[in-house]
């Protein structure tokens, strides 16, 4: 499942362990988390509503973003990868991965495909070990 920025999964885990499964698969890509944010919760403490569980996890791979960066100093605006997890409500839970080729698109530079592309492979990998 994609979308137009994003590649999706729907995934037979619980939302804590969906949540720890993306998370373990994405390290073995090189990939670490950098910033955790938790919908549901900011979202009570700031509009006092109740939402399901949602979490946007900051995913960064040193060494495609020092490349990445490297070509386009700019580009750190477009970093980290975001990686979201929601609660299906169903006992399912999905998976969405910001889809680095679409993101470097933004930036107009070449040299950022071939990084684009390899981030693209390993997000797609880290995706399907959990899917």
């Amino acid at each position: 499942m994609s979308s137009v920025y994003g590649l999706a999964a729907t995934v037979e885990l619980s939302y804590q362990d969906a949540i720890a499964a993306i998370t373990a698969a994405l390290k073995t890509q090189g990939f670490g988390i950098l910033t955790t944010i938790d919908v549901k919760e900011t979202l009570r403490n700031k509009l006092d509503v109740d939402f399901r569980p949602y979490v946007i996890l900051g995913a960064c791979n040193p060494n495609l973003a020092y490349r990445a960066l490297q070509a386009e100093q700019d580009l750190g605006l477009l970093l980290p990868c975001n990686v979201i997890v929601y609660d299906n409500l169903d006992g399912t839970s999905t998976v969405s991965v910001l889809d680095p080729g679409q993101m470097m698109q933004f930036a107009g530079n070449p040299a950022l495909e071939p990084i684009a592309a390899e981030a693209r492979e390993r997000v797609q990998k880290a995706l399907a070990a959990v899917s």
